[in-house]
């Protein structure tokens, strides 16, 4: 059996899904020929915006499972292996799919995924989101926070908790009412064992006082925020139906860096959105100055069917879009690396991950979620030790352990 398990936020996703299908259609009818039969299934939201799409132009697809439907997988395969025909399983039901994940956890190792929230209801004109996943739903507190303590226990130091829009967090607490995402962190924060805590990903309209007030409050939570801006322009902004500002934007991240000095900004940034004119995209490139960076990922913008975006007569073409996005990058890359040379010559915690390329060596995430190596280091997977950080590279830091630093020193 194969499974394939898809994106369909931005186009050339998507595409690979059919392209791929293609390759192992030979690869299938080659098994077939020779008495091997085997199951191609194509999961996630491809699956779930295309399903009946995806069986038509590939008729070798035996199982469509959309995302809120992973659970019913086994029950499918037997439908099949039964000759019942193909089964296509595109419902939305997340509460149904979360009281059927395994009690026992198969993530292993100090870091850990743990979603909290699907779905959204922002409905960003670009976006498929809301379509594929379905409205925001959050998962009670009381089932997270016995999740989060068997990764705990499992070995996991530092949680990441996961959600298309996370901080629209509104789970049922323990003696009913809604719970806040900050409400959510300061219950974690007490768990013995775990040391560190993120979250991703936010949207500006849901920074809610108490959510900036942990972040100054719980020093479990980690100084690294990703809050996506997409845009710099009012107009491009209103046009995306983001419902804020750019002046609203700029006015959140001066108050977070108010509560928690030390956070590290990244963002999402789409260029070339229909109607984007040159002084639209420079007024990206004046917020980016203005913001300063740790991170940030940004795209071209892809036309998603079934999007209002995707009507629009204004699409910007494929040459302007490619120069728009190179600038940005340059500038970003730039800031990316002022901020990592700002790394040089500190001592920090790094949580070691894994062994490195080099014999001996480990790496890890430092608390701005960079990588690190370290030579000699190999012992310390899975804790948290002190690293002082001798040079900024490319993508990663390059750091020494204090403890063999002050060896270091004493030899010389």
């Amino acid at each position: 059996m194969i499974v394939l398990n898809t994106c369909h936020i931005r186009e050339k996703a998507a595409e690979k899904v059919y392209s791929e299908l293609g390759r192992l259609r030979r690869y299938k009818e080659h098994r077939a020929n020779s008495g091997r039969p085997m199951l191609i299934a194509v999961a996630g939201c491809v699956a779930q915006a295309e399903g009946e799409e995806i069986v038509r132009r590939q008729p070798l697809v035996d199982l469509v499972v959309g995302p809120q439907t992973y659970h019913r997988l086994p029950e499918m395969v037997a439908r099949v292996a039964r000759r019942e025909g193909r089964a296509l399983a595109i419902d939305f039901a997340p509460e149904e799919k979360f009281d059927s994940l395994p009690q026992a956890s198969s993530q292993k190792g100090p870091t850990a995924f743990l979603t909290i929230q699907e779905g959204c209801d922002k409905f960003c004109t670009f976006c498929v989101v809301p379509y594929t996943r379905g409205a925001e739903f959050s998962r009670p507190v009381t089932q997270i926070e016995c999740e989060a303590r068997r990764l705990v226990d499992a070995g996991a130091s530092d949680i990441t908790l996961l959600g298309q829009n996370v901080n629209a967090y509104r789970g049922e607490g323990p003696s009913g009412g809604a719970w806040s995402l900050a409400d959510l962190l300061r219950l974690l924060a007490n768990i013995d064992g775990l040391a560190r805590l993120r979250y991703t990903t936010s949207h500006p309209r849901d920074m809610s006082d108490d959510l900036i007030s942990a972040h100054r409050d719980l020093e479990i939570l980690m100084p690294y925020l990703h809050l996506p801006v997409q845009a710099g322009s009012d107009r491009v902004l209103a046009a995306m139906n983001r419902q804020h500002t750019r002046d609203d934007y700029l006015r959140l991240v001066e108050r977070v860096r108010r509560a928690r000095a030390d956070i590290a900004l990244s963002s999402d940034f789409i260029v070339g959105f229909p109607g984007e004119t040159e002084d639209d995209f420079n007024e990206t490139l004046t917020l980016v100055r203005g913001v300063g960076y740790a991170q940030s990922f940004s795209f071209k913008y892809s036309v998603r069917p079934g999007t209002p975006a995707a009507a629009s007569k204004k699409q910007i073409p494929d040459d302007v879009k490619d120069a728009r996005l190179r600038a940005l990058q340059a500038l970003l890359s730039e800031q990316q690396n002022e901020f990592a040379k700002t790394c040089e010559r500190r001592t920090m915690p790094i949580l070691f991950e894994k062994p490195g390329n080099k014999r001996g060596q480990a790496i890890g995430r430092s608390p701005y979620l960079q990588v690190v190596h370290a030579d000699d280091a190999e012992t310390c997977i899975g804790e948290i030790r002190d690293v002082y950080i001798e040079q900024a590279m490319s993508n990663s830091l390059k750091g020494i352990l204090v403890e063999h630093l002050k060896h270091r020193i004493a030899v010389h």
